[in-house]
């Protein structure tokens, strides 16, 4: 008897724990929630990577509002456009902050940059500034001639080397960062850190460094966020690397902020001349001179800093998603360069002043967005307060992933989802026509501020590809696109693409 009672206490034990465990999560009105989550890791068994294409799986079984466990925080899943309303617009204010991961505090200045800095005035700040002195549409529009002159580079550059090289054999990501990242180092601090005319090559290879290692180090330290017992058996090196790589940072940027100080001196209005034409970086620093205490050195590098990282992979990533599928699809490319020569022709080049009367390139970029958004579970948010969300009560404390990738590939809101079909943004006027079906920008307080200016570098940029250069697919074999897990969902398999100039273009781009 007393055998048979050791061997089913185990069985009991399990009963009373899945008993007791639904009884309570009923009884305080949790979202739904897999069984089991098991102790220590809490729901991470059911993921694999990519993430995004797991956590969706998990919704299609259990529900669109989802109460998970991962290691110690408790997380919600959102998966459906309406929870996603209501966490964008009846919980906005309390949904508005950031969780307090390690790489916030140390990378974030201790939660005060912009993407960390939870809801608050000095949040509102760092947004009204970003809006109105940073990224506002006439601020885009003044700095237009460095994204049509890093473009041009772009193009120059490729042309060359279609007439040097026999194979003509371009790795699409390579190429076109080159171009994203210069155009936003250019608008920030008025230097170009890639291919033509770099001004200090080991400064260049020195922050290329730098942001490798800034992501390496964020990726490694995610398991203390969800395991934060590991600091002190075993993870303590690698806060003592993110410690040395913040001085790094800041090093590197206090120097650029010197030298921009030193030609404000010696030129007397700047190194961009008037008002209108300086660079980011001379308007904050303009800015600091009025309150020195509020623009410290910190908080303006902190800016730069989400401005660099933010700005210049979302749009590579975006494009080399675009023509991976655009060489899938020829009919569509076809047409897109169609629209170009009626409206443009082969004499000049594509400009930003031409993307009005070039509509398809437009639902080109909607669909590659629709389809492989940047961040496929956008920002992570954080309840501040206790709130409900599907007529569940999520408590206070709670990490926030709002699956915007699978919201956008749902068959019950999208017809035919796989397909890359831009035409289905043919009427779409404004992200208010498909309001939280399609948020590849997020939505609410805590959207992208950076939208216009993303959605500008990326078309340019299609839309000159696509006007001078021929584009083939060089394997017989389907593309792989696969994504990758992580913040920025991008391809795993770089794109190689065989690029060969138009031959009515030919004459345009020996010019250039």
């Amino acid at each position: 008897m007393d055998a048979l009672q050791i061997l089913c206490a185990p069985f009991l034990f399990l009963a009373f724990y899945v008993i007791s465990y639904h009884f309570f999560h009923k009884l305080r009105n949790h979202p739904p929630s897999p069984f089991p989550a098991l102790p220590i890791i809490g729901h991470f068994h059911l993921l694999s990577q990519p993430f995004h294409r797991a956590l969706i799986k998990i919704s299609n079984r259990y529900g669109p509002v989802l109460l998970l466990r991962f290691g110690s925080r408790p997380v919600l899943l959102v998966s459906s456009p309406s929870a996603a309303e209501e966490c964008f617009t009846k919980n906005d204010v309390v949904l508005a902050n950031r969780p307090k991961f390690l790489g916030g505090k140390i990378f974030g200045y201790e939660y005060t940059s912009l993407a960390w800095s939870s809801y608050g005035e000095h949040w509102r700040n760092l947004r009204k500034l970003s809006t109105i002195e940073v990224l506002s549409a006439h601020r885009i529009q003044v700095l237009s001639e460095i994204r049509t002159d890093e473009a041009k580079s772009l193009i120059r550059r490729l042309f060359r080397s279609s007439q040097n090289t026999s194979d003509n054999m371009v790795e699409v990501k390579s190429a076109v960062y080159d171009y994203t990242f210069n155009v936003i180092t250019r608008m920030v601090t008025g230097k170009r850190f890639f291919g033509e005319k770099v001004e200090n090559a080991d400064e260049a290879k020195l922050y290329k460094e730098i942001g490798d290692e800034t992501t390496r180090l964020v990726i490694q330290s995610g398991v203390l966020d969800y395991f934060p017992v590991l600091k002190w058996i075993g993870y303590k090196g690698i806060v003592k690397e993110m410690k040395k790589m913040q001085e790094r940072r800041n090093q590197f940027m206090h120097n650029i902020i010197e030298q921009h100080r030193q030609k404000t001196k010696s030129n007397g209005a700047g190194e961009n001349g008037g008002k209108n034409s300086k660079t980011i970086l001379e308007v904050l620093l303009g800015l600091q001179e009025t309150d020195a205490d509020y623009y410290s050195d910190e908080i303006i590098i902190s800016l730069l800093y989400v401005l660099l990282h933010a700005g210049s992979e979302t749009s590579a990533t975006t494009l080399e998603w675009a023509f991976s599928y655009l060489l899938e699809n020829p009919r569509i490319m076809k047409k897109a360069k169609a629209e170009i020569d009626l409206q443009v022709g082969h004499t000049r080049l594509v400009e930003e002043s031409d993307m009005g009367k070039l509509p398809y390139i437009r639902c080109i970029v909607n669909e590659t967005l629709r389809l492989q958004p940047a961040a496929p579970l956008l920002v992570p948010h954080f309840s501040g307060e206790e709130c409900h969300v599907g007529g569940y009560r999520v408590p206070k404390g709670t990490i926030v992933l709002v699956n915007a990738w699978g919201i956008q590939r749902d068959p019950k809101v999208w017809e035919d989802p796989e397909t890359f079909n831009p035409e289905r943004f043919e009427s779409f006027k404004s992200s208010k026509d498909h309001a939280f079906k399609f948020m590849p920008f997020g939505s609410g307080r805590r959207s992208c501020p950076g939208e216009n200016l993303a959605i500008r570098v990326v078309e340019l940029a299609l839309g000159l590809l696509l006007q001078c250069f021929d584009w083939e697919n060089p394997s017989k074999e389907t593309i792989d696109k696969t994504d990758s897990s992580g913040f920025i969902a991008a391809k795993l398999t770089p794109l190689v693409a065989k690029c060969s100039p138009r031959s009515e273009m030919v004459t345009t781009l020996s010019q250039i």
